[in-house]
């Protein structure tokens, strides 16, 4: 079965990067499609970014547009969220997710979550 484990959550400073991983296993690693989402205190979860199994990128708002990249390797079956010019805002629990080819169009296009990761960005 299809499992996945984030890591590389903490602390860090407004402004400062901080790269997120997703390590996927059970599974023919190609075959899916592997996406971001992330729940604040108090807010819904919101998506952040997808990538299909083809590699096109769906992003789901303008918050963090030109500031994460989603990137995969295939080797290490492991997804990647490369976080950039991180804000207060950007502080949520981050989860990784997948289904089969392409990218939800919301949390519910998601079947399989991870446990998820907290980053905290603060000074």
């Amino acid at each position: 079965q299809l499992q996945l484990v984030e890591s590389g959550g903490g602390l860090v400073q407004p402004g400062g990067s901080l790269r997120l991983s997703c390590e996927v296993s059970g599974v023919i690693f190609n075959y899916y499609a592997i996406g971001w989402f992330r729940q604040a205190p108090g807010k819904e979860r919101e998506g952040v970014i997808c990538m299909t199994s083809s590699g096109d990128i769906t992003n789901y708002g303008d918050a963090v547009k030109g500031r994460f990249t989603i990137s995969r390797d295939n080797v290490k079956t492991t997804a990647y969220l490369q976080m950039n010019s991180l804000k207060p805002e950007d502080t949520a629990i981050y989860f990784c997710v997948a289904e089969p080819q392409r990218c939800g169009v919301d949390s519910n296009g998601f079947f399989f979550w991870g446990e998820g990761t907290q980053v905290t960005v603060s000074s």
